[in-house]
């Protein structure tokens, strides 16, 4: 595939119709999300919208309005059966005959946008299950058999990541409105040196990872430490630093839960699907995260993501199979 194709033709090559409608449209909100984030310190549209979600947070006015541009621009898709979000506590159906089902962090990392840091779109795309009206069991399918997953990313340029199950590409949003290929084939690092996590959550971390971070600051010139520590605090920034540059981005459970904070179904999910595809790893710590199979909707999970050979030697502090 060359830089310089299209979204539309790229999907035409590599995906069925049906598939492509869905990803275009998701890609026609991301456009739609742009433009209003563009302009939201004009617009009246930071800040909280006053209201909460289902799992008890915030909601920011940029949150409800992305969440709108996304269900309008799949309900009308014939090929999109229904989709589930961040900020709906359950199934929105759409379409009884459609053939996919997505998932969808519409604005991932929204308290940022008041300071104008990125933030983006998450999705998950699954082929549907059931034989009638979409339902959960639709959704709870492991990352394995995901048909495409993706994140817009709103930053210093707006850019589309996507897989199709043929590797991890990147599209970058053009003054023409389309997004072009412009990052084919992405290649991760085997390993890198930045480490990204919210180190003031510390004293809340398990013995290993402690350890782990311990690791990371120490000096070695053979290892290339200590690390670089960077946190953004949206998972699509802190993804895409390290799709691009390489390490590991860890958001675990704190002592004594059993799962951490992020959403299994439409942020772990698809962000480890991407990272694979791009010759990385992904892990909850005690199985890779496209082996997971959900069994809610909402559901939390412990993510340790990137650069193979850092999520392997982080796992090996984490299940306590070294000690610094």
């Amino acid at each position: 595939m060359n830089k310089g194709t299209f979204l539309k033709y790229f999907l035409n090559q590599y995906t069925e119709s049906g598939l492509a409608a869905v990803i275009q449209a998701l890609a026609q909100a991301g456009l739609f999300i742009h433009k209003r984030l563009g302009e939201a310190g004009l617009a009246d549209v930071l800040g909280s919208a006053g209201q909460t979600n289902i799992q008890g947070e915030s909601v920011q006015k940029m949150d409800v309005i992305a969440n709108n541009y996304v269900i309008d621009c799949l309900k009308n898709v014939p090929a999109c059966g229904a989709m589930v979000s961040e900020e709906t506590e359950n199934v929105l159906p759409f379409n009884d005959m459609g053939k996919y089902v997505v998932a969808v962090d519409p604005l991932d990392g929204s308290s940022n946008i008041d300071v104008a840091a990125p933030v983006g779109t998450i999705f998950a795309i699954w082929e549907k299950i059931s034989q009638d009206t979409p339902k959960a069991v639709d959704f709870l399918q492991p990352g394995k058999k995901l048909n495409a997953a993706g994140y817009i990313i709103y930053g210093s340029s707006t850019l589309l990541v996507l897989s199709v199950g043929n590797g991890t590409h990147a599209f970058t949003l053009a003054s023409n409105d389309e997004f072009i290929l412009s990052h084919p084939d992405i290649v991760i690092k085997k390993q890198g040196n930045i480490y990204s996590i919210n180190q003031g959550n510390y004293q809340k971390f398990e013995e290993g990872l402690k350890n782990y971070i311990e690791w990371c600051t120490g000096t070695d010139k053979e290892s290339s430490r200590p690390y670089s520590l960077r946190y953004i605090g949206s998972m699509v920034g802190d993804i895409h630093r390290t799709l691009l540059k390489g390490g590991i981005f860890i958001y675990p459970a704190n002592k004594g839960e059993t799962k951490g904070k992020l959403r299994l179904l439409y942020e772990c999910i698809p962000m480890s699907y991407l990272v694979v595809h791009a010759g990385g790893d992904a892990s909850n710590g005690e199985k890779p995260i496209l082996d997971i199979t959900p069994q809610e909707i909402h559901e939390r999970s412990a993510i340790y993501i990137g650069s193979k050979e850092n999520v392997h030697q982080c796992l090996e502090f984490v299940q306590r199979k070294v000690v610094y």
